[in-house]
């Protein structure tokens, strides 16, 4: 199975511990955290994936904050060394976002201004 997921919830699902918009989203999330826990194929994107098809903020399949997000995905890729589109092992990408980005501290600097920083901030792995 091939997943579509945004570049930067390679970093959410490193902090991600069952809050969320609502019981659906976050048994969604739960559910796709298990499917990459297999090391499937996934597609990297700059938009809306398979974790967004229950969040409140996808309207049509468009972020209501695409510009912020959208800016998240493309730093994320870029700070890994990928581009939109790239298809990469979920643990390989897993990988990179740790070495690049988690272990670097620079996940503030790229998503700092998300809601949920705070959970990400209380629980940043150690680099």
């Amino acid at each position: 199975m091939l997943y579509r997921i945004r570049a930067h919830h390679g970093m959410c699902f490193s902090f991600y511990q069952g809050k969320g918009y609502s019981g659906e989203f976050t048994d969604h999330m739960w559910a796709m955290k298990r499917k990459l826990e297999q090391n499937p194929e996934v597609i990297l994107l700059c938009g809306a994936d398979d974790v967004c098809t229950y969040c409140p903020n996808n309207h049509g399949g468009l972020c209501v904050f695409a510009d912020r997000t959208e800016r998240y995905d493309r730093q994320t890729l870029a700070h890994c060394g990928l581009t939109e589109e790239t298809r990469i092992r979920w643990q390989d990408y897993e990988e990179l976002v740790r070495e690049k980005i988690l272990a670097k501290g620079l996940r503030t600097a790229i998503c700092g201004d998300c809601q949920w920083n705070a959970v990400c901030s209380y629980t940043e792995p150690a680099g």
